[in-house]
């Protein structure tokens, strides 16, 4: 069920970046794009490439290496956008989250559906069924065998992320690699033969030994690390006793409304809460404490 509540906007969502799927299969379209007016977008590896402004650095097509490929990302107003994919290029690191955090959150969307499609691109090059190399196919949204025929797109991997309600608090969790004091919302990849529910209810038991029921679904984030889709979701425990996972998480807790929101304040500033560290404002995490909170 979709909880008609206030939501913060989220981070990776709303690219101004039209993907004129129409156009993709059409290479004499995406060839007229290539004209003086197209934009390439200037990554460092998959890190974005800042402006003197702040924002995304776009360039021209005639600054494209020879040997790469190009992906056609979709339209800004007539003009097409276009990114390269490198050979050697990284398949994924870790984000520059000091450049992310300047971008505007258009420009912040259309960057993350980027550096997911290149990711893909560059853990591709080989078909998954026969071994032989694979070329781009329909201006990037595809890359097909030159051995088997295969066809190949990009894949998005569905993550449970979710908050789980008794009494009046909320478990969070942390894990190892957290800075000190954060916690964050439990979460979870979806399995084969997995509905959303029950993939919120095996990870929440899973990782907290705590049984969850009537899970509801509140936002979902775009994630290209390398490229998943977190749905945020909600649950309510019947009992509070933790069993905690600790080849998963260091810690789980029960935490009280009132710390929740002394949380939420902190990290709005920088800082963090008395009582635990709220995930940062670019996380889905944060969405769904901030979510709880003002759904009083």
């Amino acid at each position: 069920m979709l909880l008609a509540a206030p939501k913060p906007p989220i981070a990776f969502a709303g690219s101004h970046i039209d993907r004129a799927d129409h156009i993709r299969g059409n290479p004499d379209a995406i060839a007229a794009l290539m004209g003086p007016a197209a934009r390439l977008l200037r990554l460092d590896g998959l890190d974005p490439v800042m402006g003197p402004e702040g924002g995304l650095e776009w360039g021209s097509l005639a600054e494209a290496s020879q040997d790469a490929e190009l992906l056609f990302l979709g339209l800004d107003g007539e003009r097409g956008c276009f990114a390269q994919v490198l050979p050697g290029i990284p398949a994924a690191g870790a984000p520059s989250w000091n450049a992310m955090n300047a971008l505007e959150p258009q420009e912040l969307a259309a960057y993350g559906g980027a550096r997911a499609l290149v990711g893909w691109h560059s853990r591709h090059r080989f078909c998954a069924v026969c071994g032989s190399p694979t070329v781009l196919a329909k201006g990037g949204w595809q890359r097909s065998c030159t051995g088997c025929g295969a066809e190949h797109f990009p894949r998005v991997d569905p993550v449970t992320i979710m908050t789980v309600e008794h009494d009046g608090r909320l478990l969070l969790g942390r894990q190892p690699r957290f800075p000190a004091h954060r916690y964050s919302a439990l979460a979870g990849f979806v399995e084969p033969g997995e509905t959303i529910e029950e993939a919120v209810a095996r990870e929440v038991f899973e990782e907290a030994g705590v049984r969850v029921r009537d899970v509801e679904y509140v936002a979902s984030q775009p994630w290209p690390f390398p490229s998943s889709l977190m749905i945020g979701c909600h649950a309510y425990a019947d009992d509070p006793a933790i069993v905690i996972d600790e080849t998963e998480l260091e810690d789980v807790r029960w935490f009280t409304r009132e710390e929740c929101v002394d949380a939420l304040e902190a990290v709005a500033v920088g800082d963090m809460g008395r009582a635990f560290g709220a995930p940062p404002k670019h996380a889905v995490a944060h969405v769904l404490l901030r979510w709880w909170v003002e759904r009083g």
